[in-house]
């Protein structure tokens, strides 16, 4: 058995606290968004069309790779703690503007591909620079393991989010599912304002070069432990994060649930996810 103590350690630093809480309540946001969003094109906007779904994943997620020269640039040389409450400020925003077309009736398909990829593009600048602070909000002994509980984090939200996500849709409707999400970001930048900026342990930042990218992209193919890890997360991220639109479609044409099933069919991939980062944080 694991000790708790083990587990949650990190969690004794007050800045990493913090932040941690933050985070949580806007990942559940997050989650809850991404189901209503999908739930939203295929039975509201389109007649079950599964690739008008995986149209709005591609747009959401397409950016963090076409921007990739970008968002790397911007973790490496500004401040992570205001690049972040900038991406949150603006995801927020985003969110809270599509619930308020949906709640409307004003909501259309086009419209859902722009607010999907307007998400992308925050999205993009946002995870690099969000993966990095964590470095400053430890010290190096406890990095691996406030590493591990955010993955826990993202996981413990994508358990949560979606279910509760399906219940908002059949009580009140899919816009407050995105208004909720919305109003999720002023949790976790309480937090980033809230955070000592004295305890924070900063690090090294990049130089400014020509070829540094071609110079990471190099070291990468190089080491073959990173070789080997940059080809699983390719595999991964091609041929298996495509689960929403398997999920979202089976829910309505195999089974034919409602919104609340759906919620909680989404819920369940996050068990093992969740489970797998806990035992990474129990480790030294």
């Amino acid at each position: 058995m694991l000790a708790m103590g083990a587990v949650f350690r990190s969690l004794r630093t007050r800045n990493y606290r913090i932040w941690a809480a933050g985070a949580l309540v806007s990942n559940i946001g997050t989650w809850m968004q991404r189901a209503a969003q999908d739930w939203l094109v295929l039975t509201q906007l389109t007649e079950q069309n599964a690739a008008a779904v995986g149209m709005v994943m591609a747009l959401q997620f397409g950016p963090q790779l076409l921007l990739l020269p970008w968002t790397g640039l911007v973790a490496d040389r500004l401040p992570l703690r205001k690049v972040l409450l900038w991406t949150q400020t603006i995801s927020g925003l985003l969110a809270l503007g599509l619930g308020i077309l949906t709640l409307g009736g004003w909501v259309q398909l086009w419209q859902v591909y722009l607010f999907a990829a307007l998400l992308g593009c925050s999205a993009a600048f946002d995870a690099p620079a969000r993966q990095i602070f964590v470095a400053e909000l430890v010290s190096e002994a406890e990095l691996p393991n406030a590493v591990s509980l955010n993955a826990t984090s993202f996981n413990l939200a994508r358990l949560v989010g979606p279910a509760v996500a399906g219940l908002v849709i059949a009580t009140l409707g899919t816009g407050w599912a995105f208004v909720v999400n919305g109003l999720s970001f002023v949790a976790v930048l309480a937090a980033l304002l809230c955070l000592r900026t004295a305890d924070l342990h900063l690090q090294p930042r990049a130089g400014r070069r020509p070829g540094a990218l071609l110079e990471g992209l190099r070291l990468v193919w190089q080491r073959p432990d990173l070789r080997a890890m940059a080809i699983m997360l390719f595999l991964l991220g091609t041929f298996g994060l495509n689960f929403p639109i398997f999920i979202s479609t089976m829910a309505v044409q195999a089974f034919h649930a409602d919104a609340k099933g759906y919620g909680l069919l989404s819920s369940i991939m996050a068990v093992g996810t969740v489970s797998g980062a806990l035992l990474a944080a129990g480790r030294q």
